[in-house]
């Protein structure tokens, strides 16, 4: 199996570019040193892989747990960023022009662009402009989404992984939604029961 970078003829596609976030020495967020271009292993002759990013994380999905859950969850109020202990499958639509609060969850988050042209910028003020296909890894950091068009929408794909409390440089990090209207995963579990 030979790994190919790029824009492979084989396949016609264009290379996507994902990007790791981080924190510096003083809890600020900034990207990863780690590469952004992607890297696919030829699995078969129809077949390309390109590992993302991968971590261990175990779902009930006997008697169909999971999917009670998520029925459960949706029936009620809206949810919570995130779910402790949980996964959250999200889209979200971006407004032209429009910028999210600068917000941290304790979650370990990967989106992916399916629409449009995404900003994605850290409080240290570093940017990546992600385009169609392109993976953000956000790992708790301060960030905030923008839409560069002035005229169209942009769409997101997101997984959130609820993540261990974080401490960098001694400095415990906890959620900060940035003034963002959020229920809190104990009222939403009691408005689900």
């Amino acid at each position: 199996m030979a790994a190919k970078s790029g824009s492979t003829p084989r396949t016609g596609l264009t290379n996507q570019s994902r990007y790791i976030t981080d924190h510096d020495n003083n809890g600020r967020s900034i990207f990863s040193s780690f590469p952004s271009e992607a890297v696919y292993e030829e699995i078969n002759p129809e077949m390309d892989f390109f590992v993302a990013y991968l971590n261990n994380f175990s779902p009930d999905l006997n008697g169909s747990a999971d999917l009670a859950k998520y029925k459960q969850a949706t029936e009620g109020a809206q949810p919570s960023i995130t779910i402790p202990g949980g996964t959250v499958l999200r889209v979200c639509n971006f407004a032209p022009g429009s910028t999210t609060a600068m917000h941290r969850t304790m979650s370990l988050d990967v989106g992916i662009v399916v629409a449009g042209e995404v900003e994605l910028v850290l409080d240290s003020g570093e940017t990546r402009l992600l385009r169609v296909g392109d993976i953000a890894i956000q790992r708790a950091t301060m960030h905030a989404w923008r839409t560069p068009s002035k005229d169209k929408w942009s769409r997101m794909i997101f997984m959130l992984q609820d993540a261990q409390q974080l401490e960098v440089n001694g400095k415990t990090l906890s959620d900060d939604y940035g003034g963002i209207e959020v229920q809190s995963f104990e009222s939403f579990s009691k408005s689900v029961k």
